[in-house]
């Protein structure tokens, strides 16, 4: 499958799960405090697996390798995976008008195209930085992510810390 229809699934996948974030929620009667805290903790794991540079833990054969690369479309676990659905959820949580929940949105499509550019252009890419580049930009871009992850929980769990003495006052 080329990548822009996996591409374009991936973008309909993450807009259907930021659409319809708040209503799992209270399906669920989850918080968004304790979302961003789960999510946190996913965004930590992938940041900390980029400045490890690991790619997967998955080893695989050369056959199954083959299988998955003609069968499956991996645009969802790489491009719409949970650390994406967490933050189009946690993001459109935190819109409140119609004005801004479009931004948002075009936000997403510009961000996917400009993936589709990269991923298009990504062996020349490759060759132009080097080996060495690609791997020292994947271990910074790991720290950042782990940065972010670190605000997120500690933002989050401020909330939650403060719920929790207020009602035991009670």
């Amino acid at each position: 499958m080329p990548y822009r229809e996996t591409g374009n699934i991936s973008f309909i996948t993450l807009l259907a799960f930021t659409f319809s974030g708040q209503f799992l929620f209270k399906f669920f009667s989850i918080s968004t405090n304790n979302f961003r805290i789960a999510a946190s903790f996913i965004i930590l794991k992938i940041g900390y697996d980029m400045l490890q540079a690991r790619f997967t833990n998955t080893k695989l054969k050369n056959k199954e390798i083959k299988t998955y690369a003609n069968d499956t479309p991996l645009s969802i676990p790489m491009l719409c995976g949970p650390g994406s659905i967490a933050n189009g959820i946690m993001l459109m949580n935190d819109t409140n008008t119609w004005t801004i929940k479009g931004i948002l949105i075009g936000m997403i499509a510009l961000i996917y195209f400009i993936t589709y550019l990269i991923l298009r252009n990504s062996t020349r890419l490759v060759s132009i930085l080097g080996k060495t580049v690609n791997n020292v930009m994947m271990r910074l871009m790991g720290l950042i992510l782990m940065v972010i992850a670190v605000k997120c929980f500690v933002s989050e769990l401020k909330p939650i810390l403060i719920d929790i003495i207020q009602s035991n006052r009670m």
